[in-house]
């Protein structure tokens, strides 16, 4: 599983974390029963503090989107509540929205804008392609 960290995003990198999981949830790449990799793994692949991922998945568990079990680890909830159930459209949302805001406050049209978000989305799924 990857997650892409930014320690340069002025987002907390266990902010990060969160969010990425409840999309990775929402838009069902993340099931239910599913293993997450073990806070030491997450940290040492991305050179972090084992406590900001240990908090990370602590608030996910406090949401109802991971349980803990004893002997296995963390896992992607069985019965989830509140985020488990969004739909992808509505945590993406937020994002567009404040896209569409800076696109307008830097004069740029909505083709424009729209054109600049197709071209990232072409280049991430190419980053993504092996």
């Amino acid at each position: 599983m990857n997650f892409t960290i930014a320690p340069s995003d002025p987002t907390p990198i266990y902010r990060q974390i969160v969010d990425q999981v409840r999309r990775l949830i929402a838009g069902r790449v993340l099931v239910q029963g599913q293993e997450m990799p073990s806070v030491r793994a997450l940290a040492q692949e991305h050179a972090i503090n084992p406590m900001t991922v240990s908090k990370a998945y602590s608030l996910l568990e406090a949401e109802g989107l991971l349980e803990r079990r004893r002997g296995i680890g963390m896992l992607v909830a069985i019965n989830q509540t509140r985020h488990g159930s969004a739909e992808p459209e509505d945590l993406l949302r937020p994002s567009l929205q404040a896209a569409a805001q800076q696109a307008k406050q830097l004069g740029l049209s909505p083709r424009a804008a729209l054109r600049l978000y197709e071209a990232c989305l072409k280049q991430t799924h190419q980053e993504e392609t092996p």
